[in-house]
């Protein structure tokens, strides 16, 4: 086994091996057969809003990402940028301890259009870093509405103010080929993040939740953030350990609140896997065959760098 091969491999027992864990923290406090009785009495209804409202969400990121990769002069079409964005996620949840969506559209692309792959993974980096930017503001805005939290409403509309400068200034002074249209791009990645709450909105609805919906929200924004960190399967488990101590705290229904995770993780990756049609038909993508994994070693981007 090549020493790629192996990183790769222990890579994903690991990220096996805190999902595993962080699922039985989570399934040690909550009961199964509660759960399942709060998701029978679900509204499919709200479900299926949620979902397209999801959808819509990912539809805005494809487009958010294709904005980034204009500035570096690669021009995609928008239909063909997300087909390939519906690739990267199915690779990202079929391939979480090895290259990954982004690896796998960052070789792609290198290969087809003989762009950097430097620059490539810059865009991929700065387009996470635009839907950070936007999740710590509509967090900020949540905190402002939870007093139970005791944050002074200045801490965290001055932390963003501040934040957002000091951002685009070091974008700008250093990056300036992804500062260009920096409102638009960053006006996308609110959108992107503001349809994923409305899909949180639309499960509550949907689990008959008539209460208060912030500390729900907040949670569900944690959780996002906590996802991003790659140190489980897709984010499952940690996110659903953030919602169950969480809920502890703010003194929600534990059920409710793992269900609204387990609920958007599931929807994810319904989206997901339809990227997994392009595996079979790369006609569809306008291709007659796509790479294999096993062609791609990050070292060899680095070094024809």
């Amino acid at each position: 086994m090549s020493r790629q091969k192996f990183w790769n491999a222990s890579k994903f027992i690991f990220k096996l091996a805190v999902t595993a864990f962080a699922l039985y923290l989570v399934f040690s406090k909550v009961s199964l057969k509660d759960l399942k009785e709060v998701f029978t009495k679900s509204n499919p209804i709200f479900l299926l809003l949620g979902f397209l409202s999801f959808f819509t969400s990912i539809v805005i990121s494809a487009w958010r990402l294709n904005t980034f990769f204009k500035g570096i002069k690669l021009e995609l079409p928008e239909v063909y940028n997300f087909k390939l964005y519906l690739l990267g996620m199915f690779y990202n949840l079929s391939l979480p301890g090895g290259i990954g969506g982004d690896g796998y559209k960052i070789y792609f692309l290198r290969k087809k259009f003989k762009v950097k792959g430097r620059k490539l993974l810059s865009c991929v980096f700065f387009d996470r870093l635009s839907g950070m930017w936007a999740l710590c503001l509509i967090t900020a805005a949540l905190v402002i509405f939870i007093p139970r939290l005791g944050i002074p409403n200045w801490a965290p509309i001055g932390g963003v103010f501040v934040g957002t400068i000091i951002y685009y200034l070091l974008m700008h002074r250093f990056f300036s080929e992804y500062s260009t249209q920096f409102i638009f791009k960053h006006f996308k990645a609110i959108g992107v993040q503001s349809l994923q709450i409305i899909c949180a909105i639309c499960i509550l609805y949907g689990l008959d939740f008539q209460g208060k919906f912030s500390p729900y929200l907040l949670l569900f924004l944690l959780s996002q953030i906590i996802a991003v960190i790659p140190l489980s399967i897709g984010g499952l488990g940690a996110r659903e350990v953030v919602f169950i101590y969480g809920s502890d705290y703010f003194e929600l229904d534990p059920h409710r609140a793992v269900l609204i995770s387990l609920i958007s993780y599931f929807i994810s990756a319904i989206i997901s896997l339809s990227g997994s049609y392009f595996t079979f038909y790369p006609k569809a993508l306008g291709e007659e065959k796509l790479p294999e994994t096993d062609e791609i070693a990050l070292q060899d981007m680095e070094e024809n760098d």
